[in-house]
């Protein structure tokens, strides 16, 4: 089997790093050979894996060493649950620098280090919110990841996002290899939320891959620093998340996403009944000249 590598996106706070690392521990636990490479400077992509609060980054570990070119693998890369590779890019303090310099940086290390051996069968970035910033595009940008998946849910701000993220897959598609692989729906309990994801997915020229249900094995699994695969086998979540794991093995419908616009965004979360129709004749007027009307 080729390598896949592959992207996951999505609005900040939909669940990324928790979907990422429970789907991976769903792929090693099948005995697929894996690599995760955080791309956020929260540096929380493999606590889940590695039983630990944050790993330690390349650019933390080159800033003290010097540069980068005086690491070693052995020290920037640890073995977590399922024998799954982590890394952690890491990124600049808060207002300094773009982190994705961090994220090119890290990912040629690894490249030059030998991390991406012939054993790996898939290789995720987990990346930070949303496409807009062009060093969060750099997987996409620099044809690392050619699978991208989106983590969404049924709320505007995390559609609005997908949206926005399917427009940053378009812009590199036609020069590289990246293509849309799938919606995640990571579930907030919205109403016929998987209608409208899967309404969604449709527009956008893909699909919603699986939808994962809300359920509270997930934080019960988290407070441990573990995944729901590792913490309770037997748990129904785990096997969310397994169904995950063999969809995206079986998966081969990557597409040149068809992002739509603000208005055809509005009108299929009015559709759905998650925003109201705009009652345009009051817009602008005060509250004296409503009480006059």
């Amino acid at each position: 089997m080729a390598l896949r590598q592959c992207a996951i996106y999505g609005k900040g706070g939909i669940g990324k790093s928790t979907t990422t690392q429970n789907l991976v521990a769903a792929l090693a636990e099948a005995g697929k050979k894996v690599m995760i490479v955080g791309c956020d400077p929260k540096a929380d992509s493999t606590r889940l894996m590695l039983h630990s609060k944050a790993q330690n980054t390349i650019m933390e570990m080159a800033a003290e060493a010097g540069t980068v070119e005086d690491l070693e693998l052995e020290d920037v890369l640890r073995i977590g649950y399922g024998d799954t590779k982590c890394v952690e890019s890491g990124g600049p303090e808060p207002g300094v620098g773009c982190a994705g310099r961090g994220v090119i940086t890290a990912i040629n290390f690894l490249e030059e280090e030998g991390a991406y051996d012939e054993d790996l069968d898939f290789v995720f970035y987990d990346v930070l919110g949303d496409v807009v910033c062009g060093g969060f595009a750099m997987p996409i940008r620099e044809n690392k990841a050619q699978e991208i998946y989106i983590v969404v849910s049924g709320e505007m701000m995390a559609m609005y996002a997908a949206n926005n993220i399917s427009k940053g897959i378009v812009k590199y598609a036609n020069s590289g290899g990246v293509r849309l692989a799938g919606l995640i729906c990571n579930s907030r309990n919205t109403d016929r939320e998987d209608d409208l994801i899967e309404a969604l997915a449709t527009k956008l020229g893909s699909q919603m891959i699986h939808f994962i249900p809300r359920d509270n094995a997930v934080q019960r699994a988290e407070i441990r620093r573990m995944t729901v695969i590792e913490y309770d086998p037997t748990a129904k979540q785990a096997d969310e998340y397994r169904a995950l794991a063999q969809k995206i093995i079986a998966n081969d419908k990557l597409a040149i996403p068809t992002p739509i616009t603000m208005d055809e965004l509005e009108d299929l979360l009015m559709e759905f009944g998650i925003l109201e129709e705009e009652d345009t004749s009051i817009v602008g007027k005060t509250a004296a000249e409503e009480a006059v009307a």
